[in-house]
């Protein structure tokens, strides 16, 4: 039971960062379910069927509150199901973790591209709509990734559309949570025929879906309200930190050289917060009062 009672926290922790920052659900319970003792097959299957109820939750809660785009979702939720269908019974037979390494340096240098565009202020002109042609082959490697790893649906496509830089972060975040009831739908029935029923454990599974239920409709509303440059540097950071803490284990790196790492990373996300919250409260403040001082000195 304790156990359980912990699951559920994860998944309202984890939803919870996911539903406002559009990852890390996957990641971080998957992550607690193997060490928990379940194989990366029955961990992944059994975090892709608490994210149907967390994912449809979310959903509805980003549309509620204006974050969805249904083109967006329409043109990369059916190629992303395909790919989790492939991963997931891709899993259930062999492990992926040869690609771990290169998929991490990838999304961390995304991370780092994020975090110093957002702090600079730069943001391309948001001239065309986003086309299949860029959507399929993203959703086609996340969905894959997604059911393969245990957790990539938002890691690859959110950081992806934020360099893309043709949706404001909220509606990313919002239709990449959207759309990713489709993938967790299509890996779950990858894994179904993979592994079976008896190969999925159950209990985790509604233990984490009941946390993230709680934290959606939360999640939901604070991607709304937060600025546009504060969430895009929270997420950079978020996308450079546990991508850098896959890459520094997977080579082994010694304790004091990962710890150097990770301060950097948080002062640095740090850094780029405090410009970007200057920035909004200047953009926020009213302008001074300069015609009533001018009119003054002249009635002098």
């Amino acid at each position: 039971m304790r156990k359980l009672i912990v699951l559920a926290l994860v998944g309202l922790g984890a939803q919870l960062v996911d539903g406002s920052l559009g990852m890390g659900y996957g990641v971080t319970s998957s992550t607690l379910l193997v060490l928990a003792g379940l194989t990366p097959a029955a961990a992944s299957a059994s975090v892709h069927f608490s994210e149907l109820g967390t994912n449809l939750a979310s959903g509805v809660a980003h549309w509620r509150l204006g974050n969805v785009d249904w083109r967006v979702v329409g043109r990369i939720a059916g190629p992303g199901a395909i790919g989790a269908f492939a991963g997931a019974t891709v899993l259930s037979a062999l492990s992926t973790q040869a690609a771990a390494p290169l998929m991490a340096a990838i999304l961390a240098a995304l991370g780092l591209y994020i975090i110093i565009r957002f702090v600079l202020g730069v943001r391309p002109a948001l001239k065309k709509a986003l086309t299949f042609k860029f959507l399929a082959p993203l959703g086609l490697f996340a969905g894959f990734i997604d059911a393969s790893g245990g957790g990539g649906w938002g890691p690859v496509a959110t950081p992806a559309l934020l360099v893309d830089g043709r949706m404001e972060p909220r509606k990313v975040i919002g239709s990449i949570d959207t759309s990713e009831f489709a993938v967790s739908m299509s890996a779950s029935v990858g894994f179904l025929v993979g592994l079976g029923a008896a190969g999925i454990n159950w209990g985790f599974a509604l233990a984490l879906l009941a946390g993230g239920l709680v934290a959606a409709p939360l999640a939901a509303y604070l991607v709304r309200i937060a600025p546009a440059h504060l969430l895009g540097i929270a997420v950079g950071g978020l996308i450079l930190l546990t991508n850098s803490r896959t890459l520094l284990r997977t080579y082994d790196v010694s304790d004091p050289a990962r710890f150097a790492v990770y301060g950097a990373v948080a002062a640095l996300t740090l850094f780029g917060l405090r410009v970007a919250a200057q920035r909004v409260r200047r953009t926020a403040s009213p302008a001074p009062a300069v015609d009533e001082r001018a009119s003054e000195s002249v009635g002098v």
